[in-house]
């Protein structure tokens, strides 16, 4: 397989995106991705992917000396407190402003791998290592990270980029079927938003993982480049997340997949828009309905604690005073960041 190569530019310094068969490749690409010579590395782990690919990936970058942190998996863990421990680590390791911090997982390892880095020593260098199928499309492009609070998903954290995104296909073969689902409902996002041809393709043609991904990296890339604080364009990326980030904390984080939860979402926001004569094509929520359900993901909500739900989706972060801001489709391919009143809100919970 041919190395794929997309670059993100970002304000502190460009992201170099790189999509191969394994990890033969990545110790020629750590040092061009960082500013300065590589002596050692921190990798953040989980004990589920730990025990596939910390030494596959030892074994690429030797002799390179590593430290491994090796965390519980789950979002669940995905805690004030986890930062904190993983922060600790890091000091206790006596990291400094040169040493990268190496992700090694899905998207909770990432999202906080990434937020201890950024807090470190006010800031570390950064590289993710995604091996699950929503960590190679959404949670390691970008440059978000953070972790979870009681009152809501992904509500601490800070925008900071990493150096360089290495996605080794071959980690997709150890996936529970789960996590492979939970990834298309990402992916079916990022088509939804801004490629609807990718959209079609997902119910017509065999899944081709690098072509998937690819296009997703430069969906997503493209977004990010134009807005990476998500002032305006970057929201049109939390398409079915309003919904879907109520439906985890509902249920508590960790009991439906995040990606889960994003496809739930699509189809909710899309009937609300239609319903409020937004969506200028009704079949779409058929749609995404259809495509959900053809690749595996569950289209119908599950039960849940409706009043914890409705206090989520109020609190969810893009809210400005008492507007809630959603990206909800005018088409597949063209979404719009809307201003929703409370009227408007609390038919969006019924949604």
């Amino acid at each position: 397989m041919t190395a794929r190569v997309t670059n993100i530019p970002h304000a502190q310094h460009a992201c170099r995106v790189v999509i191969d068969e394994d990890f033969a490749g990545l110790a020629d690409a750590l040092p061009q991705a960082l500013p300065h010579p590589v002596r050692r590395a921190v990798v953040v782990t989980d004990d589920n992917v730990a025990p596939a690919w910390i030494d596959p990936l030892k074994q690429a970058l030797d002799p390179l000396p590593l430290e491994v942190v090796v965390r519980p998996a789950g979002e669940v863990h995905k805690t004030v407190d986890a930062w904190r421990d993983l922060v600790d680590c890091l000091l206790d390791f006596g990291v400094d402003r040169q040493t990268p911090v190496i992700g090694l997982g899905g998207g909770v390892t990432t999202d906080l791998a990434g937020f201890a880095a950024a807090t470190a020593l006010r800031g570390v260098p950064l590289v993710h290592v995604p091996t699950s199928l929503l960590g190679m499309v959404d949670a390691s492009i970008g440059g978000k990270t953070g972790v979870n609070h009681p009152r809501g998903k992904n509500l601490i954290g800070a925008f900071y980029a990493p150096r360089l995104v290495w996605i080794a296909s071959t980690t997709l073969s150890t996936l529970p079927d789960v996590e492979v689902r939970a990834g298309l409902g990402e992916v079916v996002k990022t088509a939804a938003v801004g490629d609807p041809e990718l959209l079609e393709a997902l119910t017509t043609g065999p899944l081709d993982w690098p072509t998937i991904i690819e296009r997703c990296v430069q969906v997503k890339g493209r977004i990010v480049t134009e807005d990476e604080h998500e002032a305006g364009t970057r929201m049109l990326l939390n398409a079915g997340h309003t919904i879907g980030h109520a439906l985890e904390t509902a249920l508590g984080h960790g009991t439906l997949a995040h990606g889960l939860a994003v496809g739930l979402g699509l189809i909710a926001e899309a009937q609300f828009a239609v319903r409020e004569g937004w969506c200028d094509d009704p079949t779409l929520p058929d749609q995404l309905q259809s495509t959900l359900a053809h690749l595996g993901l569950p289209i119908v909500r599950p039960a849940m604690n409706f009043d914890v739900f409705k206090a989520a989706l109020r609190a969810d972060k893009k809210r400005a005073g008492a507007s809630l801001r959603v990206p909800l489709p005018t088409r597949a391919g063209l979404y719009r960041v809307r201003s929703l009143n409370p009227d408007q809100v609390e038919r969006l919970v019924h949604a």
